[in-house]
């Protein structure tokens, strides 16, 4: 199993920057990749920033320009900074790791960090 830890999130007023971490430990094999998806009340999850092993990130259409996300290969963190943030960012935030273990795919989330942006 993998265990996947997130911190940072919390309440800040719009136009403010937050910075999330995540740090990855257990039985971890050939990453895919790491990245960051947030859900809002009522809505689906959906992805907000991704960053393969090789280093190549991809963003969602509403964070571009505002939000960098970055990664240690070394230690297994990924981290978003997260600027210029709106109401509409408002979401738990999950860490995701997919790895390839024995063929297979696998996808591990963290408990989900809040994110609430509001004056």
């Amino acid at each position: 199993q993998v265990q996947l830890v997130e911190s940072g999130g919390g309440l800040v007023q719009p136009g403010g920057s937050l910075r999330l971490s995540c740090a990855a430990s257990g039985k971890i094999f050939n990453i895919i990749s790491m990245g960051w998806y947030r859900q809002a009340p009522g809505k689906q999850r959906e992805v907000v920033a991704v960053i393969t092993s090789g280093g190549t990130t991809n963003y969602a259409d509403s964070v571009k320009g505002r939000f960098t996300i970055s990664r240690d290969n070394a230690k297994n963190t990924v981290d978003l900074q997260m600027n210029n943030l709106k109401p509409e960012d408002t979401a738990v935030y999950y860490c995701n790791l997919r790895q390839l273990r024995l063929w297979v795919q696998e996808d591990y989330w963290g408990q989900g960090t809040q994110v609430t942006v509001s004056s």
